[in-house]
């Protein structure tokens, strides 16, 4: 039963992990409240700044650089390309130096060419820019493998999606914050048009710089403390709750083990050594705020969800697992889209709705990002509680499909109709965006439970198919040009197709240990 003290309230945690089973959402005193509010946010700003373009390009950009449509929806295709590449690599990177470092170093990076937008002077210079500032995008994966870290298996696809959703409404709020910082130039400090657009970017460099120092300086890695430690207190939680277990080779994989003689332990030094931490033979009981949890499912929890340092052989368990495939294609379908969707949309509008201008069609295209707020974690709740009931991951599977075929359903409206009509046409988007974006939650809902132990990765691969969905998704609104509405319903055929053809892929790897 849902408290609302859940809000604010220190977590309940498990004793092996220490992940928290509540999100104090409200407390930023509390650690998981402090991390849980710097995941969300610096991936807010990172979108923002990612999608500040697209609000000004079609019109004032494109006015001041000579800009053809084709050159307007080249550059939204390359800025997806950088994001691919480095959400790829900050997979591996989160499980190598930890989530919290990858994510700040993904923000500062990407902040570098947002400021430099004001030496923008040609089409080149600008495909150029967006490359780099596609940067941000990657910021998804730490974001979420972050919060992963964090959240335990009954509320991770909550804490996830609100993280993910909350993040990607900085797509939406662009459309409002962008247009607003251009015309308080232009209007309130006289500065030209050329001008003012490249002093907009100032403001988000300044916002992701902030974000990225302070959450260094105020957040750990884990909930155990620095990321090169978490085996060693996983180890030792074991340890002090009356369980015996060993470490070898760390990282590496945890095995039972017989007891050696009373206070015998090895040296803990390098990742290089045995690391054994025996049992007192007494049970150490269930300190304040922890779960009471089962010596088997700690036993799990040690073995099969801490995560590894990644290896090529890991790496490619992964990769060529079907499981994998079923996370990649349908956040390909659902993320893509929506990237697709959010850097056209407002072009879309100003094309059926000429009258209401760039600020005005802007701001209805706000309402698609802005609507994760409650969409994308509405889709990570409800598969939580699909799975709190079933107590079955098919049930966070089918309800991902389920999703996907509405959305599906829903593109293939708004393509096929092409509305004029103010009302049906963001009526039709807000429902397609409710269920899209409500399976990106769902979606990351079920990652966590694939291969936990390698989190980073599958996250870093998902997330980039997500993007690669989204350069796809591009090509086909570039060749289509002006024809928006026929790109939107190819998209939802395709959408459609894919979640039928993977529904019968069993949820996780069969035999896997940990993630249940």
């Amino acid at each position: 039963m849902f408290s609302p003290t859940l809000l604010w309230a220190a977590p309940e945690i498990n004793p092996i992990n220490r992940k928290a089973r509540s999100i104090p959402v409200l407390n930023v005193f509390n650690v998981y409240g402090r991390v849980f509010n710097f995941a969300w946010f610096g991936f807010f700003v990172a979108f923002w700044s990612w999608y500040a373009f697209p609000p000004l390009l079609s019109v004032t950009i494109a006015k001041d650089l000579h800009l053809s449509t084709i050159d307007v929806a080249n550059s939204n295709i390359v800025a997806l390309c950088a994001t691919l590449i480095v959400r790829v690599v900050a997979g591996p990177c989160c499980d190598y130096f930890g989530p919290r470092w990858t994510f700040a170093g993904t923000l500062l990076l990407g902040a570098l060419p947002t400021v430099l937008a004001g030496t923008v002077s040609s089409v080149s210079g600008l495909l150029t820019l967006r490359f780099f500032v596609g940067i941000l995008g990657g910021s998804f994966v730490p974001c979420q493998v972050w919060s992963t870290g964090f959240f335990d298996k009954n509320v991770v696809g909550t804490a996830n999606a609100l993280t993910g959703g909350w993040g990607n409404a900085g797509g939406g709020i662009t459309y409002f914050l962008m247009p607003a910082i251009f015309d308080s130039l232009v209007h309130q400090q006289g500065l030209s048009a050329h001008v003012a657009w490249r002093v907009a970017f100032v403001v988000p460099f300044i916002v992701i710089t902030a974000t990225a120092i302070a959450m260094l300086i105020t957040c750990p890695d884990t909930p155990t403390g620095k990321w090169s430690d978490r085996h060693r207190h996983a180890q030792e939680n074991l340890a002090s709750h009356g369980i015996t277990a060993n470490v070898v080779d760390v990282p590496g994989e945890f095995q039972d083990k017989k007891s050696p003689s009373p206070g015998s332990t090895t040296p803990r030094g390098g990742s290089t050594e045995k690391m054994e931490f025996d049992a007192t033979g007494k049970h150490g009981g269930i300190a304040d705020h922890e779960a009471q949890v089962g010596e088997q499912s700690m036993l799990e929890t040690a073995r099969g969800e801490i995560v590894q340092k990644p290896t090529f052989k890991e790496a490619m368990k992964v990769l060529f697992s079907l499981q994998t495939l079923v996370m990649m294609m349908t956040y390909f379908c659902s993320f893509g889209a929506e990237l697709a969707i959010n850097s056209n949309l407002g072009s879309y509008y100003l094309k059926n709705f000429p009258s209401y201008g760039q600020t005005g069609t802007g701001r209805w295209a706000a309402m698609f990002g802005l609507l994760n707020i409650v969409s994308r974690p509405l889709g990570g709740m409800v598969s939580d509680l699909l799975y709190k009931t079933t107590g079955s991951l098919w049930a966070k599977k089918i309800w991902i499909h389920t999703l996907g075929a509405i959305t599906g359903a829903f593109l293939l409206a708004i393509g096929l109709t092409d509305s004029h009509s103010p009302h049906t046409m963001f009526g039709l988007v807000a429902g397609m965006a409710v269920f899209l974006e409500a399976g990106n939650g769902a979606n990351f809902s079920l990652v966590p439970h694939v291969h936990p132990c390698a989190n980073g990765i599958i996250s870093g691969l998902t997330g980039a198919c997500g993007n690669f969905g989204g350069i796809i998704f591009s090509i086909i609104f570039r060749y289509h040009a002006k024809n928006y509405a026929k790109s939107i319903w190819i998209i939802g055929v395709m959408t459609i197709a894919i979640n039928v053809v993977l529904t019968w892929i069993r949820p996780i790897p069969k035999g896997q240990i940990g993630g249940h």
